[in-house]
């Protein structure tokens, strides 16, 4: 390398953009999900503040992986991405073929990195302690793990999964000062569940983080899946080449729609080689209205995403309003209900059944526009 070439980064982070957010309808659809939205007032989208937090960590080694009718608006919001580093899908296929296209596309770019997963819809309060977590998590993954960045809970909610952890990996030097071996993940328990997990000190929430060598990580799924690993691996392999088009669209529909966590984290946890680094980062999934309404900015005794001019209140504290659809919203004597207003459809609920959204957009029927 000479003098004056760029260093090599410290990871290559994979970026999976995908989702319709369908329990944050009618804001987000499925022409214009979650992750191309600002939904926390900053004037970024939750794409762009992902990029944001993962610049400094990456030098710009971010490739995001999304469908194919939001490519263009990835390029859109983050022009500073080059053509080749936005992987466009042709259909959704779950979480583990867009991570492992990129894995592998990325290793046969740049040979064995370390490739880390962020998902494109999270928000992230304490960017240090995220940066923190990531070193940390590189680290372990150079040492042959599957890294997971688990969440400390501060609450036993049932919305998320949890990541069992146990003793120290004893990884040895100073980089991992941390981490801990994963004994085993559990998908969204109940609250009695979750409470008991809490009261142990041995649980964090799972939000979907890994980090891994990438050679790693491919082995993990050739062993795991290998009918999955051969059409990664036959798409990566004309990825850059004329012979993109016809290998994409042959072998693409025929992949296994499965997530990375039943994948690989839960039988590589099983066989000690999954690692956990516990992170209290501010994070939240903006899994729905009730928990976006803790990021937005407080007016009053009521939360307001958008102009808060549009908004009139009365003994409504703890309501969220989003008054997107051009004209005044009023709410009275309604505490703690979620109003969103947008130009065709109005969504008026409470935050105790924000997570039931999703039962709407289940039921339009034949009215695709408002999906």
């Amino acid at each position: 390398m000479s003098d004056d070439a760029a260093p090599a980064p410290l990871l290559h982070a994979i970026v999976p953009a995908g989702g319709a957010g369908t329990r944050l309808w009618p804001l987000s659809r499925r022409a214009a999900p979650k992750f191309l939205l600002d939904l926390t007032g900053t004037g970024r989208t939750l794409l762009q503040q992902t990029f944001d937090r993962l610049q400094q960590l990456t030098g710009g080694a971010i490739t995001v992986v999304t469908g194919t009718a939001h490519a263009d608006a990835v390029r859109t919001q983050l022009p500073a991405l080059g053509a080749e580093a936005v992987l466009a899908e042709p259909s959704p296929r779950d979480s583990m073929a867009a991570i492992g296209l990129a894995a592998a596309v990325l290793l046969r770019r740049h040979g064995d990195v370390v490739v880390g997963s962020f998902a494109a819809d999270h928000v992230v309060r304490d960017g240090a302690a995220f940066e923190r977590a990531v070193r940390e998590a590189v680290t372990v993954a150079r040492a042959g793990y599957v890294v997971t960045i688990g969440i400390e809970p501060d609450h036993p909610s049932s919305a998320f999964g949890y990541i069992h952890a146990g003793e120290p990996i004893g990884i040895p030097d100073d980089g991992a000062p941390t981490a801990r071996a994963v004994r085993g993940f559990t998908e969204k328990p109940d609250t009695a569940t979750a409470t008991a997990y809490l009261a142990t000190g041995e649980y964090r929430w799972n939000a979907g983080m890994f980090v891994a060598r990438a050679r790693v990580l491919l082995e993990h799924l050739a062993a795991e899946r290998p009918a999955l690993h051969a059409g990664l691996t036959a798409i990566a392999d004309a990825w850059d080449t004329p012979a993109r088009p016809e290998v994409l669209d042959r072998v693409w529909p025929t992949l296994e729609k499965v997530a990375i966590d039943h994948a690989i984290a839960e039988p590589v946890a099983a066989r000690g080689g999954v690692a956990v680094v516990p992170a209290a980062m501010g994070w939240d999934d903006v899994g729905d209205f009730a928990g976006l309404a803790g990021l937005v900015p407080e007016v009053g005794h009521v939360r307001v995403l958008g102009d808060a001019a549009d908004v009139l209140t009365f003994d409504a504290d703890g309501t969220l309003v989003v008054p997107a659809g051009g004209r005044t919203v009023a709410v009275l004597g309604i505490r703690d209900a979620v109003v969103v207003d947008t130009p065709d459809a109005l969504l008026v609920t409470t935050r105790e059944h924000a997570q039931r959204v999703k039962q709407v957009v289940e039921n339009l029927g034949g009215r695709d526009h408002l999906r």
